[in-house]
């Protein structure tokens, strides 16, 4: 059963803090995308600055970085339920797992558009998580690239277990298409953030995920 997970965007602090207390509210899990400013052309907050209360939901972060042991330190000492990096960084990211898994940390690697998963399968054999990116890198609102589901089944190919999430324009009009293809996770940015009602966007589109039939 697919899940819909929020994802948080965001270079401000404050702003960050209260979109996590407010999904907390509803969700189960949330993902903060961290952007570097070199990988991604937009800055957000840093992992250093990714603080959570107790009572707050699980956290993903998905690092939009071009060197992900730079960042490891302040990833460690968060310590969230998962940790996804690019499968098109600088740096050989199976060490990285290693390391994390140690730690008691599940780890994931994201494809870009022109990644061809058969290309990556060491990093997807070893990873607990495999994201689909389908936007803009650093943008929340974007269109879904659509095609980009036809990576599912070589993914699942390569690992069958693996749970594969999606990232990039999820919302009411293909929420449901993306489920029904083998999607697991769908990060979800702007049909939740910018709504004046995120607990019931949230729950419009969890709902619609079960429905059968033609998306109208």
């Amino acid at each position: 059963m697919s899940i819909i997970v929020p994802t948080i965007l965001t270079n401000d602090k404050n702003l960050y803090m209260q979109q996590y207390a407010t999904y907390s509210k509803f969700a189960k899990r949330i993902q903060v995308d961290i952007c570097d400013g070199i990988f991604s052309p937009s800055t957000t907050i840093d992992e250093g600055s990714v603080l959570r209360q107790q009572d707050w939901a699980p956290l993903d972060l998905h690092m939009m970085v071009m060197n992900p042991s730079q960042h490891l330190p302040n990833i460690l000492k968060i310590k969230p339920s998962l940790c996804i990096f690019h499968a098109e960084t600088n740096e050989n990211l199976l060490p990285i797992f290693q390391t994390l898994k140690q730690a008691g940390i599940s780890v994931g690697v994201a494809i870009l558009k022109q990644t061809y998963p058969g290309s990556i399968a060491p990093y997807i054999q070893a990873a607990d998580h495999v994201l689909i990116f389908a936007g803009r890198l650093g943008q929340q609102g974007g269109e879904a690239d659509m095609i980009q589901y036809e990576k599912v089944p070589i993914i699942r190919n390569i690992k069958s277990e693996v749970e594969i999430g999606w990232d990039g324009g999820v919302n009411m009009q293909n929420a449901r298409a993306l489920a029904h293809s083998g999607i697991d996770v769908l990060n979800v940015g702007a049909a939740i953030s910018t709504s004046p009602d995120p607990a019931k966007a949230f729950a419009d589109l969890t709902a619609d995920l079960d429905k059968t039939g033609v998306v109208i």
